[in-house]
């Protein structure tokens, strides 16, 4: 049987607070499973996903974009070149303001 976590483990595990757990759930970034009595819980499988958002969030996705690549994902493999050219973007921004601060100094 797959290890199941409540909202407050799963917080623990994964460093976020309870609040942001269903902040991210409100904005369709997570779906946790639900038990007989309508209890949230998570699963090793939504550590690894929620480990990939903050790794997105990391790269200076805004919250839209990471929303963005999520629908994406969920709509399947033919979204990659769509997936492709957003972390591209963002990518370019980044390397862009990089350059910018490097002016300033």
């Amino acid at each position: 049987m797959t290890a199941q976590y409540s909202i407050g483990e799963f917080a623990k595990l994964t460093g976020l607070s309870t609040y942001t757990l269903r902040y991210y759930e409100k904005e369709k970034l997570i779906t946790p499973a639900r038990d007989n009595h309508e209890r949230r819980f998570y699963t090793e499988h939504d550590i690894k996903w929620v480990g990939f958002l903050l790794y997105l969030k990391g790269t200076g996705m805004s919250m839209n974009e990471i929303k963005q690549y999520v629908k994406l994902r969920a709509q399947g493999d033919e979204t990659i070149p769509a997936r492709r050219e957003l972390l591209n973007q963002v990518q370019a921004r980044c390397v862009a303001q990089i350059e910018e601060m490097k002016m300033k100094m």
